[in-house]
C-alpha cells in the first residue's frame, strides 16, 4: 500500500463497472465515433475486459482509482473480439467497427510487453498512482519473459509523455494515422519503450 492505496494484478467482479466506466472516461473522446453511442460502448466494455489482462489502484474503501490494461498473445484488457462486437452493434455495426479498429490497432509485439491503456481517476491525479501502475506492469513483463515494455500514446498528451520519460521511456517512432484522423480525433501516435 502507498499513500492510502493499492496497486494489484487483476479487476474483481465488483469493479467492473467503475472499470468500463474510467476506461470510457480516459478514452471514449479517441473512440466515441467508433464504440458509440456511450451505453452500447459501456456494455461492450463491462462484457470483454479481461480481469487478468489489468493492473488497478484501489483506495482503502475499495474504490477504483486507476487502472493499466496490458495486451499478450491471448488478449487485450479492452478490446472486443469481432464476436463480441456483432453481439454488441449487429453484424453489419460489429464489421465496420471491427475494420476501423483494425486499422487503428491490432498489433501483438512479440518482443516487448504491451501496455494497452493506463487511466487515473481525475480526483486521485498526481499521488503517483500512475507510476506505481506502470511498476505493477513492469514487473508483469518480467515476470512473462520480456525485457521491454512499449506503449502508445496521442502525441498532444504531453502529461502522459511527461510521466513515461521520467519512468525511462524513449520514444521509438511516431505515427501519423492519415484520413483516420477525422474518426478517433488525433493525428499522431507516439510509440515510446523503456527495459525492465
Amino acid at each position: 500500500m502507498t499513500g492510502g492505496w493499492t496497486v494489484s494484478i487483476g479487476l474483481p467482479p465488483d469493479l467492473r463497472e467503475p472499470a468500463a466506466q474510467l476506461y470510457w472516461q480516459a478514452f471514449g473522446p479517441k473512440l466515441g465515433v467508433v464504440m458509440g453511442p456511450e451505453p452500447r460502448a459501456l456494455a461492450l466494455l463491462r462484457g470483454v475486459m479481461r480481469a487478468d489482462h489489468v493492473a488497478i489502484a484501489t483506495a482503502k474503501d475499495g474504490t477504483l482509482l486507476g487502472l493499466a490494461g496490458f495486451k499478450t498473445p491471448k488478449g487485450s484488457f479492452a478490446m472486443g473480439n469481432p464476436a463480441a462486437l456483432r453481439q454488441f452493434y449487429g453484424p453489419w455495426g460489429g464489421l465496420w467497427r471491427k475494420y476501423l479498429l483494425g486499422l487503428l490497432s491490432s498489433e501483438v509485439d512479440n518482443v516487448n510487453f504491451l501496455i494497452d491503456g493506463i487511466c487515473v481517476a481525475p480526483h486521485a491525479r498526481g499521488q503517483g498512482i500512475g507510476t506505481a501502475l506502470l511498476h505493477a506492469l513492469y514487473d508483469q513483463a518480467k515476470a512473462r519473459g520480456y525485457n521491454a515494455v512499449r506503449l502508445d500514446v496521442i502525441a498532444t498528451n504531453t502529461r502522459a509523455q511527461k510521466l513515461y520519460r521520467r519512468e525511462g521511456f524513449v520514444q521509438t517512432q511516431h505515427h501519423d494515422i492519415g484520413l483516420l484522423r477525422f474518426v478517433f480525433g488525433f493525428v499522431r501516435s507516439v510509440t515510446m519503450v523503456r527495459g525492465v
